[in-house]
């Protein structure tokens, strides 16, 4: 074969642009012997050049030469300018990959096939190919290049004008040669002369982890994501895959590789800068970040797509929370946010728990950056997903519901200057649908109000209020938070939906309602006037009109309903139930820093005390059965209110306050509600917390048939 091949020669061949130059040169001269045959049939010349064949390389070869690269002026005296011929026959041909495809010319140019048609989508090669000037920063190709300009000016040329690409290429960057060797050997041609599809091997595999782990080698990654890709997309139809896996755990062990790996080495290269508020910024734009970049997001798209046909649920948490470590290298690609985002908020209104909270923090993670259409993109969409799954309500999707509810309101919290403008909008919203109730009294029109997603919405909102203005956190942070001045219109609207409907039958509804801004008093500290609303369910249960009926019909589990079902109504069993759980939220309100911390309370709860001493005396006079029940529970809330009223009046007896005296009086009541928890109504709550609490176990267990009997 004459002498052996030089590095630069071999590093050619290896690079994977001598598929090119040989593609581009019979173009050429295929396109001039059309021309000659077409002059030759214009002068009447019978005699036509020859069709040249697969088998005539040597011909091929020659008229290469003549047409690619002509004589020029005589070299140097003592200097052998390299030719074409001498290329083409180098040594490198036994060891480079695809040789029967390259002499056949049947492999299509690099970058021909586009991963999904748009602009943000690569070419395997084309996506990848920058990456290797950056590898190894030791020697360059200066010197190789400016020899080949000497040896052969004129091919030189040709690379300047039709592939500057290969110009830039590092040729020193040398890869591991037991790489080399096995993908050769994957890659030679079966006998019909089709260039097959290489195998990836776990020894491939293992030598790029080496890599990896070792040098943190952008060439190894270039591998490691063009393998991905074909792992993302295999078995698919009209996917030009650069490798071939027919191993489960190969399989396996590519997708975890490129996961945890790939992380690892792009912050090795380009770290990206966290906030102390939280968020991050992208790496600083650098000639390196900017040469990875095609890569990065050709892996992210890949990761999407991947996302969609995991059905393995380790593996899929293992991708989620892996890609959620490279968004900061995405977060300018909006096309890229944009369908990551719509993943994960799909994924997180119904994938089970574990994934769940691992999109949870994907979306988290894009709610951190610093770009403000990107965090208004994520509070829409989790709002949004989470108003679309609470459409129906039932025991067994309440649970994954209020998960959405305390992870969305997180987000919610991250940045309160962008939540203002999404949460006052949306708080409006509701009012607006309770105003058109009101004002067209129909059936249809309560409907828009009395429905679940209506509670769901207040009883959120009530959440992410809550958490952002948290009288402890306001207290440690010394200033109120930007999303406060919506307290007021939020519990306008609450009130507003429980006046809607005041007959018995939506009673859970209003008690729904009570429940969020009861979550929303104890944490903000805020006065809400909740026991209008509590004592008439109390006194029209207990009334004489009202005198329950026996029924055999099963306990109503209230916090699964909206609206009583006919066949409920003044039953025993109703009545107990409605009764009960308005003693406990009436004694949880009276409890809260924001009443029992008052210095007022012993007056507070004198109007409470008097109406419910008139329900239990026309309970008593009224007379029925199953009655003392009921009252027991009342008369043993009105004796804890009284207690408590007593303590209040023996703390502020040796204590002069005065209207005058605002600061001292903030002073006693943060005083007092350090110690409230010591009183008698907040340890009657405590007990009854518990026993609910119990309770709502047991009940679950029954559901779920691990416990057969209910214990009391």
């Amino acid at each position: 074969m004459g002498k052996k091949a030089a590095k630069s020669t071999k590093k050619f061949a290896s690079s994977g642009q001598l598929q090119k130059v040989i593609t581009a040169r019979r173009k050429h001269q295929q396109i001039k012997k059309k021309i000659t045959n077409k002059k030759s049939a214009k002068d009447g010349k019978s005699k036509t050049r020859p069709v040249v064949s697969k088998n005539d390389d040597a011909d091929e070869e020659e008229e290469e030469e003549e047409d690619i690269a002509p004589s020029s002026k005589p070299a140097a005296k003592g200097k052998k300018r390299m030719t074409v011929d001498d290329f083409l026959s180098g040594g490198f041909m036994d060891d480079s990959e695809g040789e029967e495809a390259d002499e056949d010319g049947e492999e299509p140019e690099s970058g021909e096939e586009n991963e999904d048609g748009d602009e943000e989508s690569f070419a395997d090669d084309e996506s990848f190919g920058e990456v290797d000037e950056f590898d190894e920063e030791g020697e360059t190709h200066l010197e190789e290049l400016s020899k080949l300009a000497e040896k052969d000016p004129e091919f030189y040329k040709y690379l300047q004008e039709n592939d500057q690409e290969l110009l830039n290429f590092n040729l020193n960057a040398e890869a591991p040669e037991d790489d080399e060797d096995e993908e050769m050997q994957a890659d030679e041609d079966d006998p019909m002369g089709e260039t097959q599809t290489p195998i990836l091997t776990k020894a491939i595999l293992r030598s790029w982890q080496n890599s990896l782990l070792k040098h943190r080698s952008l060439r190894a990654l270039r591998k490691l994501l063009i393998a991905f890709r074909s792992a993302a997309h295999m078995n698919e139809d009209g996917q030009a895959l650069a490798w071939s896996i027919d191993n489960s755990s190969v399989y396996n062990k590519l997708i975890t590789t490129a996961l945890k790996y790939t992380p690892v080495i792009l912050e090795h290269h380009a770290p990206s800068k966290s906030l102390p508020n939280g968020k991050f910024k992208p790496p600083t734009q650098t000639a390196k970040l900017k040469a990875l970049q095609k890569m990065i997001l050709s892996y992210f798209q890949n990761v999407i797509h991947l996302l969609s046909q995991l059905t393995d649920n380790e593996t899929l948490k293992l991708a989620i929370t892996e890609s959620a470590k490279i968004v900061p290298y995405i977060i300018s690609s909006r096309k890229a946010v944009k369908a990551y985002l719509k993943k994960c908020l799909e994924l997180w209104s119904s994938a089970e728990d574990s994934i769940r909270i691992a999109a949870f923090l994907a979306i988290r993670k894009l709610a951190s950056s610093t770009d403000e259409s990107i965090i208004d993109s994520v509070l829409k969409g989790t709002y949004l997903s989470f108003v679309r799954s609470s459409k129906s309500t039932s025991v067994h999707t309440l649970p994954s519901i209020n998960l959405m509810k305390n992870s969305a309101s997180e987000v919610f919290s991250l940045d309160p200057a962008a939540s203002y403008q999404h949460a006052f909008g949306y708080i409006r919203q509701l009012a607006i649908h309770l105003r058109n109730s009101m004002k067209v009294k129909t059936k249809e029109a309560y409907k828009h109000v009395y429905n679940w997603q209506y509670i769901h919405c207040l009883d959120f909102w009530s959440i992410v209020l809550a958490r952002a203005c948290d009288a402890a956190v306001e207290n440690e942070a010394g200033k109120e938070n930007e999303l406060k001045p919506l307290i007021y219109p939020l519990v306008q609207v609450s009130l507003g939906a429980i006046k809607l409907i005041p007959n018995g039958r939506s009673y859970p509804f209003h008690l729904h309602v009570i429940r969020s801004l009861l979550h929303l008093t104890r944490h903000t500290h805020t006065y809400v006037p909740i026991s209008p609303y509590l004592i008439p369910i109390l006194t029209s249960t207990l009334a004489p009109s009202s005198r329950p009926k026996a029924s055999t019909l099963r306990p109503l589990d209230l916090e699964v309903q909206i609206r009583v079902p006919q066949q409920y109504l003044k039953t025993r069993i109703y009545s107990e139930g409605l009764i009960e759980e308005a003693v406990y939220l009436l004694a949880e309100w009276l409890a809260s820093p924001a009443v029992h911390g008052s210095v007022a309370f012993p007056e507070i709860v004198v109007p409470i005390v008097v109406m419910l001493r008139k329900g239990v005396k026309a309970a008593k006079t009224g007379g029925g059965s199953g009655a003392a029940k009921d009252l027991g529970l009342v008369k043993g809330l009105l004796e804890r209110i009284e207690e408590s009223a007593k303590w209040v009046e023996q703390k502020r007896r040796n204590v002069v306050l005065a209207p005058n005296k605002l600061e001292e009086v903030r002073e006693w009541e943060t005083a007092l509600v350090a110690k409230v928890e010591e009183s008698p109504l907040a340890k009657y709550v405590k007990v009854q917390r518990k026993t609910r609490e119990r309770r709502r176990k047991l009940v679950d267990k029954a559901r779920q048939g691990e416990d057969e009997i209910l214990d009391d």
